[in-house]
Formats: C-alpha cells, structure tokens, sequence
C-alpha cells in the first residue's frame, strides 16, 4: 500500500522526447499564428516599429524579474564571496550569460529578427511570409551549421532540403512570380529573407554554445530592454520618428504587448531552444516547415487568402521533405 501511495504522491516528470516533441507542437502553433497575426496587425493603427516596441515590453514585463531571479539565486548558491562567484556569468544582474552570449542572441534572436519580420508585413502579404521566413528556415540553417557548427549536409537530407523548398515555393508561387511586377512587395521579401537568416544564426549558435532554453531567452529580453526599448522610446518622446504609440488604441497596444511579448518570445522562444537542445537545429527547422502550410491555410481562413491546388501540392511537398529529413537525423 505504501509503494502505491508513493506512486501517486510523487509528480510525474515527461521524458525528454515527450518535452521535445510538446516544445515542437507548440513552437510551430505559435509560429503559425503569429504570420497571421502580424499580417492582420499591420492595417491597425500601430507602425513596424512601434509593434517592436511592444515586443519587448510584454516580454521585459515577465522576463527581466525572472533574469533578476535567476541570477540572485546563482550567485546565492555560492556559499561565499569567492573568486568563482566574482566571475560568475551574467551581465547587469540581469542576463544570466555575459555581455558577449546575451549582445548574440539578443542581436539575431531580438532586435534585428524583430526589425526586419515586423517591417516586410507592411510590405508583403502573409503567402510572401510564410514561403520566406519560416519555408526557407531549414535552408539557411543548414549552411549556418555547415558554416559554424562544420555539419555536413548527407545526401538524404540534401533531398529533403529540396522538396521543403520546392514545396514552400508552390505554397506562395503565384504571388512570388509578381515580385518584379512593380509595387513595394520586393521590399517586404528581402525583409523576411533577411529574419529568417537571423533566426537561423541564432538558432545555430544556441546549439554551438548549448544555451539553456529558459536563460537564452531571458538574454535575449534583457539586451532589447537595454538598447531598443530605451532608445526607441526617448525617440518617440521627442518626435524624432514617426510613431502611432500615442494615438493607437490602449486595447491594440496591450494585445500586441501581451501576444507578441508573452506569446511569441516567452512562450516560443523557450520551447523552440527546448526543441533545438533534442532535435538540434536542422532537424528541428524541419519541423517548423510545417508553418508556411499551417500559415497559409490561416491566411485562407482568417485573412481572405484564396485556397489553390499550389498550396495542397506544397504542403504535400513539405510533408514528404520532412520525412526525408528527420529519416537523414536519425541516422546521425
């Protein structure tokens, strides 16, 4: 009777894989929507930018206590003022990394990713989105790893790589083919190929220096907090740039504080580094080529988007180019 009393008193814990396959689940549902939501966002009230702002301010809001928390308790569980604790990691009491890890992430996970991701959904559409930052994610993550982490590129993955590339290119084809056409779209693409090649710079480097999920996150809040947030808003404050924050509605900003901060950096952003620590990056970005369907079939439903054979034939190809890809990881 006891052992049975002890089996139910003791929590029970989820393996790794069941963690990581969560982490996975709700990283790519989180991604899903934030395409459709930032879209949507973008013919309110609030600029690029400004959004930016609210980014970070959601997420200083609950991860800057957390990092305060955090760092206190490491350096507390040194039982004296020894030189060990002297040279503990962290920066301004803050980021539980150095000035070196935390300026990293926070440049290619934070500020720069967000600039540029915020800015092409005033330019392009939610297809353009979902084909160039998430649809060419395993891509370019592939030959950052190649670059930095030296990985090698197996012929099975190679084929993987292709067909989630040819698939991405379907879901969004008909509108990627009027780029040239005339119009500002062009701009909105360069703007998402160029966060999707931060995020897999980021992505990478939490792999090369095993950043736990939690304080890479926290790192990556506290360097926004420390340069955009403070410099932003002191440029609002003077009107030196042009900004909605003072006239946009306090229901809007609060949402984009509470989704695009809590949601789209707490919460995705610990269960996405979770994922990169059991898949690694490769494999796990060709998990999230999942999101340019999902996306996609949100734009459909939420945004108007039509529904064509492109799309079910590209989301056939990015099925079956997963496949491949998770068959080349297991081999490693």
């Amino acid at each position: 009777m006891s052992a049975i009393n002890s089996l139910h008193s003791a929590p029970r814990q989820l393996s790794p894989k069941a963690v990581g396959i969560l982490s996975a689940v709700v990283t790519i549902l989180i991604w899903s929507s934030f395409i459709v939501i930032a879209r949507a966002s973008a013919k309110g009230s609030l600029l690029p930018l400004d959004m930016v702002f609210l980014r970070f301010v959601g997420a200083g809001m609950v991860l800057l206590p957390w990092g305060w928390w955090i760092v206190r308790n490491q350096k507390k569980s040194l039982k004296s003022l020894t030189q060990a604790s002297l040279n503990l990691p962290s920066w301004l009491g803050l980021s539980p990394y150095g000035l070196k890890i935390t300026a990293l992430v926070g440049i290619f996970g934070g500020v720069v990713y967000a600039m540029l991701a915020y800015s092409g959904f005033f330019f392009a559409p939610a297809a353009h989105a979902s084909v160039l930052m998430p649809g060419t994610l395993p891509l370019s993550t592939a030959l950052v790893a190649m670059w930095l982490l030296k990985d090698h590129i197996t012929p099975t993955r190679a084929i993987g790589l292709g067909l989630i590339f040819l698939g991405d290119l379907l879901v969004g084809g008909a509108s990627l083919l009027k780029v040239f056409d005339g119009g500002e779209t062009w701009k909105g693409d360069l703007l998402f190929l160029g966060a999707s090649t931060c995020w897999a710079f980021y992505s990478v480097n939490a792999r090369k220096y095993a950043l736990d999920a939690v304080k890479a996150t926290i790192a990556i809040t506290v360097f926004t907090a420390v340069t955009y947030v403070p410099v932003y808003g002191l440029l609002v404050f003077f009107k030196a740039i042009n900004s909605h924050l003072t006239t946009a509605p306090w229901g809007e900003m609060a949402f984009q504080a509470v989704y695009q901060g809590v949601g789209s950096v707490v919460i995705s952003g610990i269960t996405f580094t979770k994922m990169i620590q059991h898949f690694g990056p490769v494999r796990s970005t060709m998990m999230t080529a999942l999101v340019p369907g999902l996306s996609a079939l949100g734009a459909v439903f939420f945004l108007g988007e039509p529904l064509s054979i492109n799309l079910i034939a590209g989301l056939a190809l990015v099925t079956i180019g997963i496949l491949f890809g998770v068959r080349a990881a297991s081999k490693k």
